[in-house]
Formats: structure tokens, sequence, C-alpha cells
């Protein structure tokens, strides 16, 4: 990812002082688990720095166009992300540790020697929390056919009444009932 570097000028010299950060990061893709992801149109960010006392606070919003692959038919995959950005950096670090609950990590960095802070972590981290784990063409997509590999969402092979019917057929013969099946009481 490209960097994005703010740097801390006589605008953010006093606490409550505010600068308003934007623009786009011209990103082409990423990755998150086993997902590959394009970019096509980058990362458009809105930010807003906040001299907080003993720190800076970096808040705001990104967007994105996301393409991706569909889990289930393997077609591209388009969605947006809108992202919400919210990360502290520190003009020194703390005498005493801060204090978290267990589950909870310190949530923040320390602004750099030179006056600046480096917001692409805090951007990637909005990122890949808006990104999708499943990623689907459309929320009803039938997937590839198990049997033949057709797409569903294109045409219906007929496997999946056959595996349907044989799902079916098994669960017939595998109830506790089925012997009773050939029973005759004729007599």
């Amino acid at each position: 990812m490209e960097q994005l570097i703010a740097v801390l000028d006589e605008r953010l010299a006093n606490a409550g002082d505010t600068l308003p950060v934007a623009g786009r990061l011209d990103m082409d893709s990423y990755s998150l688990g086993n997902h590959d992801f394009e970019l096509p149109e980058g990362i458009d960010y809105d930010l807003m720095l906040t001299n907080a006392g003993e720190g800076i606070l970096a808040t705001g919003m990104l967007r994105a166009h996301v393409v991706g692959t569909c889990d289930r038919c393997l077609d591209p995959a388009e969605f947006d992300v809108v992202g919400e950005v919210d990360e502290y950096y520190l003009f020194e670090e703390p005498a005493t540790p801060i204090e978290v609950d267990d589950d909870d990590e310190a949530d923040w960095s320390l602004v750099g020697d030179d006056h600046t802070i480096d917001l692409t972590d805090a951007l990637s981290s909005a990122l890949l929390m808006e990104t999708p784990y499943v990623v689907l063409c459309k929320e009803d997509c039938l997937g590839l056919c198990p049997v033949c590999g057709a797409n569903l969402n294109e045409e219906d092979c007929g496997h999946a009444a056959q595996l349907e019917q044989q799902r079916e057929d098994e669960r017939l013969a595998s109830s506790p009932f089925a012997a009773l099946r050939d029973l005759k009481l004729d007599d």
C-alpha cells in the first residue's frame, strides 16, 4: 500500500486544533485471507486530525470500489466498502502502561520524531474490517454444479434435481422404519 504520511505543523500545535486531510490513495489491490481484491479507483479518504492534548486523534471515513471473485460461482464480484477510521497517535510513550481489558489491545501509535504520522495502517485496518469474509456476486448466487461445474446462475444442468432425489432416497433408506417397507400384511 502506498504510504500516507501527514506532517504535523503549527496548525496542530495546540490542544483542540484540527486539520482536515482528504484525498485518494492510488492503491491497485490488497489481500484478505486467501482472497485477492482489486481497487480500480483506489481509496478515497476524508479524515480529521485533532490535537487531543497528549496526541493526535485521526478520525474519518474511507471509500473504495472493490472487485473480487465470487466464492460460489467464481465470477467477478463487485462491491463498495465504506470504513470508519479511528486511530490515536501519542506524542510520547506513556510512562505507565495503559491498562486495557483482556480482550482489548492498546490501540495507539507514536508520532514520529520528524513530527509526522503514518496513516497507512489506520486506512488499511478500516478497509480490511469492512471487507466481507464471504464474497458473492449477488446475494442469491446459486454457485457451481458439484457434478459438472456449470454455473447455475446461467443454466440448469439438471444435476441438482438428480442430487436431491439421491439425498431423499438415502434419507428414506437410513430411516429406522425402512425395514417395514417390504413387510407384507396380506394374510
